[in-house]
């Protein structure tokens, strides 16, 4: 069976205006290649409520699994959770269980469980709580979308309590070659070993430090056998 597939949506104009860097793609694509979950598009959207509806229903009917970050804090511009029930046409609703993590979460801090940080606890129906062990406010999984935070510490353990759910393939392996020669010496030759093993996807992503120019030939699969086989005629190709 080939290994399921995923997308990941970022939520935010903070990241289109340039403001924020996203890392969360990063960390997602590695933790879903050792779990053998193979990370196929990521899109970026505005904080804009037809286009997250828009993207979500696009992507979750091609792929697996869907990863969203951002828009699910206590703010006006944090739709996301709004925008995810109107994709599954579903109601959403301030949820007991969510309010009474909240709830205890501000008691123990001693502030005010007002309306704006009850909104974290609005969660369309039908979705299981994802938990937050950073600061309690929840994400959540409906159908095969799961929503987590933006703010990068946050998703990364929100990710970690997701992913043991999920049922993943054979880990993504890969192993590289760096060869000081540009990729239109390299290309006809490369391509050829790609067709002589299509099980397997070949890269090649050329660098220029300090002078010195060449290109990295990588090599991806999940059999280790396959992978050494294929490096092993790559390294007699350009020795």
């Amino acid at each position: 069976m080939p290994n399921p597939t995923a997308a990941m949506l970022v939520i935010g104009d903070e990241i289109l205006s340039g403001r924020t860097r996203d890392s969360n793609m990063h960390h997602l694509a590695r933790r879903l290649t050792d779990h053998g979950i193979r990370l196929t598009e990521a899109r970026v959207v505005a904080d804009d409520h037809p286009a997250i509806v828009a993207a979500v229903n696009e992507l979750r009917a091609r792929y697996d699994h869907v990863f969203t970050s951002g828009g699910i804090g206590p703010t006006h511009d944090d739709i996301t959770a709004e925008a995810i029930a109107a994709a599954f046409g579903v109601a959403i609703t301030h949820r007991a269980d969510a309010m009474a993590l909240l709830a205890a979460h501000y008691d123990r801090a001693g502030l005010p469980f007002n309306e704006a940080r009850q909104r974290m606890a609005r969660i369309p129906d039908g979705a299981t709580l994802i938990e937050n062990p950073v600061s309690t406010a929840p994400g959540f999984t409906l159908g095969n979308v799961h929503v987590m935070a933006g703010v990068p510490n946050i998703f990364e353990a929100m990710l970690a309590g997701v992913l043991p759910t999920l049922t993943g393939g054979a880990p993504l392996l890969s192993q590289s070659l760096r060869v000081n020669r540009g990729e239109g010496e390299i290309a006809s030759d490369f391509a050829a070993l790609a067709a002589e093993f299509p099980d397997l996807s070949m890269g090649s992503y050329p660098f220029n430090t300090n002078g010195v120019y060449g290109t990295n030939l990588v090599i991806r699969g999940t059999d280790p056998a396959r992978i050494d086989a294929a490096m092993t005629r790559l390294a007699a190709m350009f020795p």
